[in-house]
């Protein structure tokens, strides 16, 4: 069963124990544990003794565990995000995952250029780190409304950045929680940049976006109108059977976890429909359930 690529969804480390026996019979394969700027109360130890319980029921995978923050500056909210990566390097091991991933930071209200040689020091450790335990580091590519001159939260939104990044810390565990969406509103073509980055794609969010090309057309990128919308997998732009067979050309072994709570459409009480659409969608890009070959 190697090569099913099991497909899941996103859920809140805090209380995955309590989100994930609710949705697990909806047929999700893997759960990816997310936290947002710290892991904060959290006693990881004990929660992976009953995420690893649930997983032994409900035969789920945790294939990355995860922080959103800011590890370059420490800054407000951010002051526990860097104790929180090394938290989650340390005890992934304990959920059964290998990967852990989140936001590089950035030097808020700097440029990408300007803030490699802080992601240099602090992710260099924590790569070395990471190789101690057997992670991998991933990071994922969204912009969270910067650019290349400005912003905050994250550099790893452009090809650019990311040949700067692995430039900097150049390692074999350092790698890309990659989705089409991100690269998408940028009017990015994320076919051909994953047949070029494929190698460097450690985690799969499974989120597509949805580009009103008239509108583009009509009004540009920088009017009131919005032109580019988050979507669920299924109800987007991107050919999911192209991006898996992409992906298996090259070797991925990990998942595809469905990052929800985005679509302008299915949201509210039509998340989970939403997400179940999505879910089966995948399902059926990868092929269909693992049917095994005749001995």
């Amino acid at each position: 069963m190697e090569n099913k690529l099991r497909i899941g969804t996103l859920v809140g480390g805090g209380n995955a124990d309590h989100v994930i026996p609710q949705i697990v019979k909806h047929g999700f394969e893997s759960f990816n544990l997310t936290f947002w700027q710290t892991t904060g109360s959290t006693d990881l130890v004990e929660m992976a003794k009953r995420i690893r319980a649930l997983a032994d029921e409900h035969d789920f995978v945790v294939p990355a565990v995860s922080v959103f923050g800011n590890p370059l500056t420490g800054d407000g909210g951010n002051a526990d995000t860097l104790a929180s990566w090394e938290r989650l390097i340390d005890n992934a091991h304990l959920f059964g995952a290998d990967i852990v991933s989140g936001f590089t930071g950035r030097l808020t209200g700097q440029s990408i250029d300007e803030s490699i040689p802080k992601f240099k020091e602090v992710f260099g450790e924590l790569t070395r780190r990471a190789a101690d335990k057997g992670v991998r580091i991933a990071f994922e590519n969204c912009d969270m409304g910067g650019t290349w001159a400005t912003g905050d939260w994250n550099i790893a939104h452009n090809p650019t950045a990311w040949e700067l990044m692995f430039n900097a810390v150049p390692e074999d565990n350092i790698g890309l929680e990659w989705e089409p969406c991100h690269q998408m509103v940028s009017l990015i073509d994320p076919i051909p940049q994953l047949r070029k980055w494929a190698d460097k794609v450690f985690h799969v969010h499974g989120k597509d976006a949805t580009i009103a090309w008239d509108i583009v057309k009509e009004h540009g990128v920088h009017s009131k109108q919005q032109f580019v919308w988050h979507r669920t997998p299924g109800f987007g732009d991107s050919n999911w059977t192209d991006i898996i067979s992409i992906l298996r050309q090259n070797g991925y072994k990990g998942t595809i976890d469905i990052e929800g709570w985005h679509d302008p459409v299915y949201k509210g009480e039509l998340e989970m429909t939403g997400q179940v659409h999505a879910l089966n969608y995948l399902k059926r890009c990868r092929g269909g359930d693992f049917v095994p070959n005749p001995i």
